[in-house]
């Protein structure tokens, strides 16, 4: 408050002062005018300075979580408000070569000097920056992103700092491993986690249980996959959680097991959101399968009997040209009047012929 009561008092000294020296100075009425216009510029000007001189450069205080994928917003602004859509606004990590995350200079970013892992990931408000507003917008989070950002306006000489944490969350799965007539062994898996998470067990009355060591398995990405075991016995309450979480990026993940009263283990049923989806899954690709397999022996037998019936019919066609045959030779001889027991016997054959076209024709 003590600065913009200063700014206020040298602003209204210069309002006050300033027509007396342009009187003084601009006597003659032709440039009394000018004298006008280049008070109320030196006005502005000297007011904006003081302004920025007066003006103080707030970074949030609190830490800035973000999981990895999302876009996250670094807020920083000037308090009171002044436009540096002209200054040079430059976002810095101290720890990187080159440590240029964002330079904002003559109204856009210079990409030769950003640091490569950022490129086209960085943003800033050009309508806000008009209002004080040099927040910065970080897109696609990566774990390495996190760390301390620093913001500087260079020509008002003025810096503050933030701090991004980076997280990383996945949904846990539990197994049944062991049972007996007494207890009951479950495991629980979760990969994929940043920083490295806890594992917890809870009974159907959110109790915890006494569980194994966890174990922890740090990939090349640099993602925890953690695992945790648990004994209960059958005379406790068949409900069961497990529960992932860390308290760094203030996150929770939860999976439950229900098993039921009887005694046959085998029957447990998972609540876990992937294995439902697996199982559905799988029952749709063995429907898929069985259509296939009917529709294949459908189309394979209506090919057979298709292939049969064509060729009966060129066999009855084949039969019935070559006694048509027969029956032109038989009454080319009756008409020379050459009967003979070779006639008769043509005759005969002739007649059996169209016997067995006529019961092929019927059959058919």
């Amino acid at each position: 408050m003590s600065h913009q009561f200063s700014v206020f008092l040298h602003c209204r000294l210069l309002h006050f002062t300033m027509p007396l020296l342009t009187d003084r100075l601009f006597l003659q009425p032709s440039l009394r005018c000018l004298g006008v216009l280049v008070y109320f510029l030196f006005l502005t000007h000297i007011c904006k300075v003081f302004l920025s001189a007066a003006s103080e450069l707030i970074c949030s205080h609190e830490p800035i979580v973000a999981l990895v994928g999302e876009d996250v917003l670094l807020p920083c602004h000037l308090e009171p408000a002044v436009s540096v859509s002209d200054e040079t606004v430059v976002w810095t990590r101290p720890d990187l070569i080159p440590k240029y995350i964002h330079y904002h200079q003559d109204g856009r970013l210079l990409f030769e000097k950003q640091n490569p892992s950022y490129s086209l990931r960085t943003r800033l408000f050009m309508d806000e920056l008009l209002r004080g507003n040099v927040s910065m917008k970080i897109f696609r989070v990566k774990i390495s992103d996190a760390g301390r950002y620093h913001c500087v306006l260079e020509p008002m000489v003025k810096e503050d700092f933030i701090q991004l944490i980076v997280g990383a969350v996945s949904t846990p799965f539990i197994e049944v491993v062991t049972n007996n007539s007494e207890h009951v062994v479950l495991q629980c898996n979760s990969t994929g986690w940043y920083p490295e998470p806890e594992v917890f067990w809870l009974d159907g009355e959110g109790n915890l249980l006494s569980a194994g060591p966890t174990e922890t398995v740090r990939g090349p990405d640099d993602l925890y996959t953690v695992s945790s075991r648990v004994t209960v016995e059958k005379r406790h309450s068949n409900s069961f959680t497990c529960r992932v979480q860390q308290n760094h990026i203030n996150q929770t993940r939860e999976a439950h097991i229900h098993v039921p009263v009887s005694t046959d283990f085998s029957t447990v049923q998972f609540f876990s959101p992937w294995l439902w989806i697996g199982v559905v899954s799988l029952d749709v690709v063995w429907i898929f399968i069985i259509i296939i397999i009917v529709m294949t022996g459908f189309f394979t037998r209506l090919t057979d009997t298709m292939n049969l019936w064509r060729r009966r019919r060129r066999n009855g066609k084949h039969t019935s040209v070559k006694a048509g045959h027969q029956m032109v030779n038989l009454k080319h001889l009756i008409e020379k009047g050459r009967e003979s027991p070779i006639v008769t016997g043509q005759q005969k054959k002739l007649k059996k012929t169209m016997r067995v076209k006529n019961r092929t024709i019927n059959h058919e």
